[in-house]
């Protein structure tokens, strides 16, 4: 994995990703792999949301043009202006320096935290006050995001990862909510395998477009 020390949403950061299984897809690529009983399935069945993101990624590679044109809405607009403001409230917090975590990766996949700590990482989710709010009683994090977490503790070789959840309509002691994610290498084994089944769709649409 190559680090590069680019800022999100800029044009590096989406060329960068442009041919490459990014960490914020893996909750799609990870779909089907697991039984009720978490025992994982090494030959599950490609969701469609993973075919599409592959022919996608296939596309990208033989045209070498950029799919994804930074698509946005008003509450990514808001998560992206509220980023700093988070990331400043958590070193308040927990008392750490965090520096930027770029965009990192090697030829077929590629991972961006939202900010690197020592020898762990953040990910920043700026939410409503409905979502935080079950965050807040729930505890633990969101779990939509587990293949994102992994897949960013893999790629930047991070003991641990610190789910974010912000949100500034609330009283100023329950605005930022943390909790850590250990690094769990027998989930990263699991993601490894099936990302290598994922580069092999990935050249099978290749192949038709050639």
């Amino acid at each position: 994995m190559k680090f590069y020390n680019v800022v999100q949403n800029s044009e590096e950061w989406f060329d960068l990703r442009k041919g490459r299984a990014t960490a914020s897809h893996f909750g799609e690529i990870m779909v089907n792999c697991f039984d009720k009983d978490f025992n994982y399935k090494p030959s599950a069945v490609w969701g469609k949301q993973a075919n599409d993101y592959a022919m996608r990624i296939a596309l990208e590679r033989i045209t070498d043009k950029r799919m994804e044109n930074g698509y946005t809405n008003e509450w990514m607009e808001r998560g992206h202006e509220l980023e700093p403001v988070a990331r400043a409230e958590y070193e308040n917090q927990t008392f750490t320096d965090v520096t930027n975590g770029g965009f990192i990766c090697d030829d077929d996949c590629g991972a961006s935290s939202d900010g690197l700590v020592k020898d762990g990482g953040i990910e920043i989710k700026s939410v409503k006050y409905n979502t935080h709010f079950e965050r807040l009683i729930k505890g633990g994090y969101d779990t939509k995001y587990r293949w994102q977490i992994i897949g960013n503790i893999w790629a930047y070789n991070l003991q641990w990862l610190d789910f974010v959840s912000f949100c500034p309509e609330f009283p100023e002691e329950k605005q930022l909510y943390i909790f850590r994610v250990k690094r769990d290498d027998t989930a990263i084994n699991y993601l490894n395998d099936r990302l290598n089944s994922f580069k092999t769709l990935i050249e099978t649409y290749q192949a038709v477009l050639k």
